[in-house]
């Protein structure tokens, strides 16, 4: 699916210029590849969340002033972005609200779908659905169905819709996409449309995912398209899916969750490109995750159930990465045992803080002087430029945004408690404000190994908080902030080798950890290893990685080394480790997949599952032969739809066969899956 031969896609590739993105939750990050496939020039950003495009424009602008003095813009010929903003919004559990129409649920698939979690936005349950040979269970309750629509419209800002047994009969899914449309005029998910298995409910999930990540995109990719324009730059632009391939960014926002893992990718494939190594583990570390996922002989890994971000298993095909709310600009603090915690929540260094804002610095000053100190001494906050509280925020909210200004302010001066400060937290998840406070950022410029920022504001962040943790578990002595310092990184280094080994052995059947734990010889075998100590003095025993291992990201200068030491293994960081995603992003291809189901109904009878309509034949081959030529037809079109040029199709079958009682067997079942693949269509836009 991704291909990293470099000799035979340069022959195919035009001769100007590619621009590849990569926006993530800290840097937004540029890269040009020549004709040749050279990194010709790269640069960094800020992302800025209040307004993607301050920071997009400020990447564009930096990485064109370093394009050869032969190019111009006019000949950029195509722009491609990876993101993680997809990725993070359901990590940080960041959505906006919807409505899930579910269509023939019982109680038992309502409940596994996940939907009536708090927090998951208004379920609407509709009579309806159909049955496994694609009959009506029951007529679709109309009227039911708008009066539903009716009375939450106000509360969400898109639709999801899920039937059951959709994939087999989609009619009940579409006549209410028509009726969301005609009502309300918002955008609608149909579960049907992103994937073709069964599992009522977790389509229902992806479908949710999918609705919920609409605006997230939209603001993306209306961000990207103004500054591009401002730069007159009228290249088609794409977006990286969760599988590393290619798509026009108007079908992405149309099916927005198929961008979940989008950064991480891009890192597999750029990781490759950069590298020329065919197998390989990658961790990417960024600064609010860190992506770890495995490549065979050129392959990656695909998780057959789906994606598994955050918790939710999603039915989106993406590359098999396993993800960790671990970065360069995690928060650092205690937990209630005062253990030193790492993560998962992002926030804005102390060092970037007071650079931006120095008064912060003789905030900082004075609180460092202090034997008792606020609650969440370290942490800051500040409304977002041009933010305001959006109409639906609670009595919690408003009184956390009334404690905010445009200059930052002590959380603790506003928030007495954890659920005003969980308000708080939610403003910050909405992009309308900050919260910054001590990182492994922070950490970097202590030991010396970062120099971007306020080393002092740094210093004085890790000595608050060790005058937290002198005071809470009544030490002799403060903690120095080198001390402070080396234990960030020391957590990092064996979180990072933790997250890296255990994607590694799950790749063995048989061999991943059960609840995270691999019994006790193998859990202090992995915990000697990641402390980089001895297992026995009588006994010899290896543990490590057998593959190399690619490092890429802005902060692993800072710790793969150690990972790598301690992991036993051949490291990589390539030249361009920094901006791999944005590499990446522009060395994939464009692949659409259309999956299309023949069964027996009744015996001898085979039926087709085709969209426009089932047709049963009396003849296998017929079946087979209608279903392959559907396949093909379909999933060429939607690679054309989604920007592919000249897309080449292969065909693969998959049968579940079951025994007829008397020794033999049949076809009870049979997938014909199409697969077209093609370089993206380059050029410009008018």
């Amino acid at each position: 699916m991704l291909n990293h031969d470099k000799q035979a896609a340069a022959a195919e590739l035009p001769t100007n210029y590619w621009l590849g993105f990569d926006t993530g939750g800290t840097f937004t990050d540029a890269a040009i590849l020549d004709a040749h496939r050279r990194v010709i020039a790269t640069a960094k950003s800020l992302t800025t969340h209040w307004d993607l495009s301050v920071g997009i424009a400020g990447a564009i602008r930096a990485v064109l002033a370093k394009m050869p003095a032969t190019g111009t813009r006019e000949a950029v010929s195509l722009v491609s972005v990876s993101t993680t903003l997809a990725t993070n919004s359901v990590v940080e559990n960041r959505f906006s609200p919807v409505g899930s129409i579910l269509v023939g649920f019982d109680d038992g698939m309502a409940e596994r779908s996940g939907l009536l979690n708090d927090g998951m936005g208004t379920v609407i349950r509709v009579k309806g659905g159909h049955d496994a040979t694609g009959e009506a269970s029951e007529p679709l309750d109309e009227a039911g169905a708008i009066a539903a629509i009716k009375s939450c419209m106000d509360r969400v800002d898109a639709f999801a819709v899920s039937a059951r047994f959709s994939v087999r009969n989609p009619s009940h899914e579409l006549r209410l996409k028509e009726l969301i449309r005609e009502i309300t005029g918002k955008s609608v998910t149909c579960a049907h449309e992103l994937s073709s298995r069964l599992d009522a409910p977790r389509r229902a999930l992806t479908a949710a995912l999918n609705a919920r990540l609409t605006p997230q995109i939209r603001q993306l990719i209306e961000a990207l398209t103004k500054v591009l324009a401002e730069e007159h730059i009228n290249a088609p632009l794409m977006i990286v899916k969760g599988d590393g391939s290619l798509m026009r960014a108007d079908i992405a926002l149309e099916y927005p969750v198929e961008t979940v893992l989008s950064g991480p990718a891009a890192s597999v494939v750029g990781a490759g490109f950069l590298t020329g190594l065919r197998t390989f583990a990658v961790s990417d570390m960024g600064g609010t995750t860190t992506d770890v996922a495995v490549v065979d002989e050129g392959k990656p890994r695909v998780n057959a159930e789906g994606a598994l971000i955050g918790g939710w298993r999603t039915m989106v095909e993406a590359v098999d990465v396993r993800t960790m709310g671990l970065g360069g600009d995690s928060e650092v603090d205690f937990d209630r045992d005062l253990k030193l915690r790492v993560g998962p929540r992002k926030v804005t260094s102390l060092s970037l803080l007071a650079t931006q804002f120095p008064d912060v610095l003789k905030d900082l000053r004075a609180l460092s002087v202090q034997d008792r100190l606020p609650e969440y001494p370290t942490l800051y906050a500040h409304r977002n430029p041009g933010s305001s509280l959006p109409p639906h925020a609670d009595a919690l909210e408003r009184r956390a945004w009334e404690g905010l200004s445009d200059e930052p302010r002590r959380v603790s001066s506003f928030c007495t408690n954890q659920t005003g400060l969980a308000a708080l937290r939610r403003l910050a998840d909405a992009r309308i404000a900050t919260i910054a406070g001590f990182t492994p950022s922070d950490a970097m410029h202590i030991l010396g190994i970062q120099q971007s920022w306020s080393r002092e504001a740094a210093e004085l962040g890790a000595k608050i908080l060790a005058i937290v943790e002198r005071n809470g578990r009544a030490l002799d002595r403060t903690p120095t902030v080198e001390e402070i310092a080396q234990r960030t990184h020391e957590h990092i280094v064996r979180e990072s080798g933790r997250i890296v080994l255990g994607t590694a052995l799950a790749h063995d059947p048989g061999i991943d950890a059960k609840n995270g734990r691999w019994g006790a010889l193998g859990d202090h075998l992995m915990e000697d290893t990641l402390a980089g100590r001895r297992f026995s003095s009588l006994v010899r025993a290896e543990f490590g990685l057998s593959i190399p291992l690619i490092a890429i990201g802005a902060p692993v200068g800072a710790y793969y080394s150690e990972v790598a030491t301690r992991l036993g293994c051949e490291l990589h960081v390539p030249e361009h480790a920094g901006v791999c995603n944005a590499v990446g992003a522009v060395a994939g291809v464009v692949t659409e997949s259309i999956d299309i189901l023949v069964n027996q109904p009744t015996f001898k009878l085979y039926r087709v599952h085709d969209p426009a309509g089932a047709k049963d034949y009396s003849d296998l081959d017929e079946a087979t032969a209608h279903a392959e030529r559907v396949a093909t037809t379909l999933a060429h079109a939607a690679a054309v739809r989604a920007g592919a040029s000249d897309p080449a199709v292969r065909l693969d079958r998959t049968e579940r066969r079951a025994n007829m009682g008397t020794g033999g067997d049949y076809v009870a079942e049979m997938t014909i899956r199409a697969t077209a693949t093609g370089r993206p269509l380059a050029g410009t836009t008018h």
